[in-house]
């Protein structure tokens, strides 16, 4: 009796047909013989519905009450799920992430799992019992609030359970086939990939790819979780994300994939003394302002004397980051000693990724020349052993990405089909 976690998104439980159409599912997987936990998001766009509303009764809502507002998405699905499971005569019970034993931090709206303690999902598994469980939620045992995990936090309950109850296989179900060489609703060209290591699989998420939450992807590494990825409404087998041994034998792809991110924005502090300790007096205040850095470029100084040089630093961030990392660049003015501070909330990156990279010559060779051919100006670059990403203005981010799918043979002639979702 093999023991499976599956992951449903809001796309696969957006309406009651839907849910009676995954509940059919669900039950089958058990009928095989299998234990079965299912982990499911919030209908649709329940939670982006949620989210509206708090705003116009709030300008400024507590995130203690938004996190109490938000998770009733989860807890409306995971109910209907297991309504629809129990009128079709097979057994289940919901829980919340907190009847789940999901522990986090105290940090609300973007929580991180401290503990997992599945007793209760064992008792049920134990009894025959499917276990049905809320997404994107937890608990902090100190200040006994309920906490979220952030967006694509049910890809990261999943994982998180799959780990904690030892199961053969997670598989995360949603409303395209599997894994592809770009977002199908990009680039209706790509291709599906059958399988792909759980390093790549990180790097592209990182790069801006919806498919995986980058937090599960790391989950699935660390504790060494295979991933199954496929569509809720087709019995295509999906894609394979290998974080155990059994990938150790396959190809690695010089290219798996490319990515497109145009959630992030450009600052630029200009005119920083050149002398040792300004980048550091920098980063200490984008620190303090509790944002994630990604890109980071620093120009050659320039000036007439070493008393006068001075140089620019350029770097990316999420561009709902960007205001108050402004605001604190501009406060310490005085104390980093720049002349002043701009940003560019315009902006797009793409990233080409594949394990192949450390052992094949060429690749920025084909990726620069396809973005050249194609007219595409280029602001930054960042590479890593598998991965190269380029900043460019975000009108030309989408040519740059069909050229650059191209350039590396990564197009089919088949197109992708994506089953539903509003992308939203």
């Amino acid at each position: 009796m093999a023991l499976i976690v599956q992951k449903y998104g809001g796309s696969s439980v957006g309406d009651a047909d839907k849910i009676k159409h995954v509940a059919k599912r669900v039950i089958a997987a058990h009928k095989a013989g299998n234990q079965v936990v299912v982990v499911v998001s919030a209908m649709g766009d329940t939670t982006d519905e949620l989210l509206d509303l708090a705003q116009q009764v709030s300008d400024n809502p507590s995130p203690r009450e938004l996190d109490m507002l938000l998770t009733s998405g989860e807890r409306i699905s995971m109910a209907l799920l297991s309504l629809a499971i129990n009128a079709l005569g097979a057994k289940s019970r919901s829980f919340t992430g907190s009847q789940a034993g999901i522990i986090t931090d105290e940090v609300h709206g973007n929580a991180r799992i401290a503990e997992v303690t599945p007793g209760r999902i064992r008792e049920a598994l134990d009894e025959g019992d499917i276990a049905i469980v809320a997404g994107f939620q937890g608990f902090n045992r100190e200040s006994k609030d309920i906490t979220t995990l952030g967006r694509g936090g049910s890809d990261t309950t999943a994982v998180a359970l799959a780990a904690a109850l030892e199961a053969d296989l997670c598989e995360i179900y949603s409303d395209v086939d599997g894994v592809y060489t770009a977002d199908p609703r990009q680039i209706p060209s790509a291709q599906k990939l059958d399988s792909i290591d759980v390093e790549s699989m990180l790097e592209l998420a990182a790069a801006g790819a919806k498919i995986l939450h980058i937090r599960a992807v790391e989950f699935a590494r660390r504790h060494k979780v295979d991933l199954r990825v496929r569509s809720t409404f087709s019995e295509d087998p999906g894609t394979i994300v290998y974080a155990n041994n059994q990938g150790e034998n396959m190809e690695e792809s010089v290219v798996s994939g490319v990515a497109t991110d145009k959630g992030q924005s450009k600052i630029i502090v200009v005119g920083i003394p050149d002398e040792p300790g300004k980048a550091a007096q920098l980063f200490e205040v984008v620190a303090e302002a509790g944002a994630n850095i990604d890109m980071i470029v620093q120009n050659t100084s320039t000036g007439i004397d070493v008393t006068d040089k001075v140089s620019d630093i350029s770097f990316t961030l999420p561009k709902g980051d960007r205001a108050k990392v402004v605001a604190a660049l501009e406060a310490a003015q005085s104390k980093i000693g720049n002349r002043e501070v701009v940003w560019d909330d315009e902006i797009g990156k793409l990233s080409v990724v594949g394990a192949g990279m450390r052992t094949h010559s060429g690749v920025s060779a084909t990726l620069f020349g396809a973005l050249a051919k194609a007219g595409i100006n280029i602001e930054m670059i960042s590479t890593s052993e598998i991965r190269i990403s380029v900043v460019t203005d975000d009108k030309q981010l989408d040519d740059a990405a069909r050229a650059v799918h191209t350039a590396f043979g990564l197009d089919s002639e088949i197109e992708a089909v994506v089953y539903a979702g509003t992308g939203r």
